[in-house]
């Protein structure tokens, strides 16, 4: 499996949960929270935080545990907002192309 087939099939799986949800589904939870969207946006930054300090404290192992956290709460985030990940992507590659 390649690192964008996995980033798809997590992707998918997001998508999933929020048109078919899962009662004990931990992206459930965040997609149905009583607060809406700001508890994936909570997330995002709880994580973003955690991700920064262990790369400010040199914590190779954590860097890459809380980096793997920002990005997948930061993917149940743009589910929640409706903008899907191929918008991402592709704004990605443009700026990719225009450098």
């Amino acid at each position: 499996m390649t690192d964008t087939d996995l980033i798809a099939e997590l992707w998918d799986v997001i998508v999933d949960r929020r048109l078919h949800p899962v009662e004990e589904s931990y992206v459930n939870s965040l997609l149905s929270h009583r607060k809406g969207i700001d508890k994936p946006l909570e997330k995002v930054g709880e994580e973003a935080t955690e991700f920064i300090l262990a790369v400010k404290n040199g914590e190779s192992g954590r860097i890459a545990e809380e980096a793997a956290d920002l990005l997948f709460h930061m993917l149940v985030a743009l589910n929640a907002a409706d903008v899907d990940l191929s918008l991402v992507l592709d704004e990605l590659a443009s700026r990719r192309r225009s450098r």
